[in-house]
């Protein structure tokens, strides 16, 4: 067999060989590394090289290492998993670099870490000031997890102490022209309900790149053209007005239900009473325009 040829065919069968070890492996050895997979992720690099260029006889007993290398490493992954002594010497500890807002300079000459490389890294996070930063720990994977101080998070409606409605993912019922039948019947819709919205919005299905379904049940269509349909049209003042007080009225009546005491709740009682009034006057106006 030509020197070519017998190259053509062994680098095959060792990408063959990589893949199958690589699933054996698991989806960590293609993410974040621990350092004894960074090594076996090297060595089973360069002995995937000697089985496909190397001429010898004895090629084959790289595919002998290269399973060693696998079973080693899915035993090390195993003992990892049973103990905790072994896991904090095989994937490393976090270091805290910062603890309730002190920057320790210990700790980076420990990580051998410059200052610049640390602002950079919280510049990654969007954090630009270190006295914003309550606590700060870098990963054994050299990822840098920032939390910052209370006055600098942002706001959330569970701050607010507001209740919000459940979402799920969305469902992908259109892709590439075709009808995603699995995604379609989860989102609880036959394929002639998916038909009529194409007609309403004047598509042809293989017009579709992408269809998305939301929680609300809202359809949007991504074209093969770049648009997207139906085009949003951007709210106007008066139904940002009619949407906000209709959230402050859910707040009213959430804050009258928690309320401890009776004069709290006579006062959720009445702001809403008058709030209500508000929204009629307002009601009728428009009715009247």
């Amino acid at each position: 067999m030509a020197d070519w040829l017998q190259i053509v065919l062994r680098t095959l069968a060792s990408i063959v060989i990589l893949f199958i070890l690589t699933k054996v492996l698991g989806k960590r050895q293609i993410s974040e590394l621990s350092l004894f997979e960074y090594i076996t992720g090297i060595s089973i690099g360069n002995i995937a090289a000697y089985i496909s260029l190397d001429l010898d006889n004895l090629w084959f007993l790289g595919i002998v290492s290269l399973v060693v290398w696998v079973s080693v490493s899915v035993l090390m992954e195993f003992w990892t998993l049973k103990s905790r002594r072994v896991r904090n010497v095989v994937d490393g500890r976090g270091t805290v670099l910062i603890r309730d807002g002190q920057l320790s300079k210990k700790e980076l000459r420990k990580e051998r870490i410059t200052l610049d490389e640390f602002l950079e890294q919280l510049r990654q996070k969007d954090v630009y000031r270190v006295a914003d930063v309550e606590f700060a720990v870098m990963e054994s994977s050299g990822e840098l997890n920032v939390q910052l101080k209370k006055e600098h998070q942002p706001l959330t409606p569970a701050m607010l102490g507001w209740t919000m409605s459940k979402e799920s993912q969305p469902y992908s019922i259109i892709m590439d022209g075709h009808i995603i039948k699995e995604e379609l019947a989860q989102a609880g819709h036959p394929e002639d309900w998916l038909k009529h919205q194409l007609k309403q919005n004047k598509l042809k299905l293989e017009d579709v790149f992408l269809a998305q379904l939301d929680s609300d049940g809202v359809i949007t269509f991504q074209t093969n053209e770049g648009k997207t349909l139906p085009e949003s049209s951007p709210s106007t003042p008066k139904e940002r007005v009619w949407s906000l007080t209709g959230q402050l009225q859910e707040e009213l009546r959430r804050l009258e239900q928690l309320s401890q005491s009776d004069k709290d709740r006579r006062t959720y009682q009445s702001a809403l009473f008058h709030l209500n009034q508000g929204i009629d006057a307002m009601r009728l106006k428009k009715n009247t325009e």
